[in-house]
């Protein structure tokens, strides 16, 4: 029989009503596995305190990765549910987190809270237990009947089923590696900044006073052509502050040094992040910034999981 660990963090699908609104309890997650009919062995942990995913910190990617490592040769593939706000960050932040992966882990939750009218728990809890049986090595996301890229996945409804979406890509969220090998999380002020028309004081003094910064640009790669801008950039790049240039389109991504209107990107060494989710270049920036700074322009400069 394959054995099964899963791994309940909190979010929506362990949720009860409460006097101000929906928040975790203990036990609806386990009872709704103790109740149903699997030929798998499934191992139930919660993760202490249970969190709403809003809530969600390094600390606790951290503490979800370091739990699917230390018990890695011990079961066949793993479930971590999680609420859906945040889903696509800690997804993406596993799949650099656990280099080396030999299992599938399937990371799911819900819309609406299990034993609700037409709560969509259930069924995904149940995909995700066949998913972890057959999906191949790698951080998966199964959701409103689909198994996704846990590097490219994105929340794109907010009350649909069918919450999440995912580009593909020819290369698994999978960090490859020779053995297993965990890495953790270090704090670090990382920025989402988006540009909009006309200038941005704010926008540009956030560059040059945080650790790294994903920046969200218009299309296919351009930004406001506007002095105060370019200074912090110029700035940025002196310090060495890494920057991720993202689209703010939902396809087709950013291709940097397509207009003049975004060549200022490429002289001031703005990393053009190609395909890759807001969420991904957090996550991303957040394990470069945890590594040796001699390991960081490495492992900025490549794919390590398809993320882009």
């Amino acid at each position: 029989m394959t054995r099964l660990l899963l791994i309940h963090t909190g979010g929506t699908i362990g949720m009860a009503p409460t006097k101000i609104g929906f928040a975790p309890q203990a036990g609806v997650v386990e009872a709704a596995v103790a109740g149903l009919s699997s030929t798998a062995q499934i191992t139930v942990i919660s993760l202490t305190p249970l969190i709403d995913s809003a809530n969600a910190t390094f600390a606790d990617w951290n503490r979800i990765a370091r739990t699917i490592a230390q018990a890695h040769d011990l079961y066949a593939g793993f479930i971590v549910t999680h609420g859906t706000d945040t889903m696509a960050f800690t997804a993406a932040a596993l799949c650099f987190a656990l280099q080396g992966l030999r299992h599938p882990v399937i990371m799911t939750g819900a819309m609406t809270p299990l034993g609700q009218p037409d709560s969509d728990g259930l069924r995904n809890l149940t995909d995700a237990i066949a998913a972890a049986q057959t999906a191949p090595p790698g951080i998966w996301v199964q959701f409103g009947g689909r198994l996704l890229h846990g590097a490219r996945i994105r929340k794109v409804d907010s009350h649909d089923p069918a919450a999440f979406a995912a580009s593909t890509s020819f290369q698994p969220p999978l960090h490859p590696g020779t053995k297993l090998t965990r890495h953790d999380f270090a704090a670090a002020e990382i920025a989402m900044l988006t540009v909009a028309p006309g200038a941005s004081r704010a926008l540009a003094a956030a560059l040059v006073i945080c650790d790294g910064a994903v920046l969200r640009v218009f299309g296919a790669g351009t930004i406001p052509n506007d002095p105060v801008l370019a200074e912090a950039l110029h700035d940025a790049q002196k310090q060495g502050i890494p920057i991720i240039a993202v689209s703010q389109c939902a396809q087709g991504g950013v291709h940097l040094g397509t207009y003049a209107a975004g060549n200022l990107l490429v002289q001031t060494g703005v990393i053009d992040g190609q395909a890759m989710t807001p969420e991904a270049a957090f996550a991303k920036l957040a394990h470069v910034l945890s590594r040796p700074v001699a390991e960081r322009p490495a492992a900025l400069s490549r794919s390590l999981c398809g993320e882009d």
